[in-house]
């Protein structure tokens, strides 16, 4: 089992992490044969807040067929999220994940290059939802469907609305590519 990670330019720390741990854990204490990769348009990657992260692989050397699962941390468009977030090269990775119904989760603003990819038309999702839900009327405009929870599910794609969500979305992801069992050994083992 493989877990891709894309990291934009500007991704939050804490919602990278989250799956870095969770799946960390689950390989280590409990044996869950799951090797996170993660990817960038570039090998250093600068995050929200200017922490620097060197990923395993570049974009270009990135096929949809090697992994069972994407997740896509959010970040911040002062740090320059976006400009890679919304890159063509990661909405068709997007877009082949979810034609061959492998798991998609995002954290946050995460939920957006999904949004734009095309996907997310007509079903359900959601994003940041604080500072007056302006995140969640881009994503509603790329056409999904706004539920405002803390984490929403749709067929193969988990979305979630703030930074707070990102380890509820790695167990959830967790539960996705093993069992609930398995995700609760976790979950209990990290004092969640």
């Amino acid at each position: 089992m493989k877990l891709l990670v894309f990291l934009a330019k500007g991704f939050e720390t804490i919602e990278f992490s989250a799956f870095i741990d969770v799946m960390g854990w689950a390989k280590t204490d409990f044996d869950c044969k799951i090797d996170v990769v993660t990817c960038g348009l570039n090998q250093k990657v600068i995050s929200s807040f200017n922490v620097p992260v060197l990923v395993d692989k570049v974009m270009d050397e990135v096929s949809a067929d090697e992994y069972d699962a994407l997740a896509i941390p959010g970040g911040f468009e002062e740090f320059g999220f976006y400009e890679e977030a919304y890159n063509e090269q990661l909405l068709e990775l997007i877009r082949l994940f979810d034609s061959q119904k492998k798991w998609i989760a995002t954290v946050c603003v995460g939920a957006l290059p999904v949004g734009k990819s095309g996907v997310l038309n007509g079903r359900k999702a959601t994003t940041y939802h604080l500072r007056g839900a302006h995140k969640q009327k881009v994503l509603q405009g790329f056409g999904a469907t706004i539920v405002n929870s803390p984490i929403v599910v749709d067929d193969n794609i988990i979305t979630s609305y703030c930074p707070q969500t990102s380890y509820g979305v790695a167990l959830l992801l967790l539960e996705k590519l093993t069992s609930h069992k398995e995700m609760v050994l976790v979950k209990d083992a990290m004092g969640f």
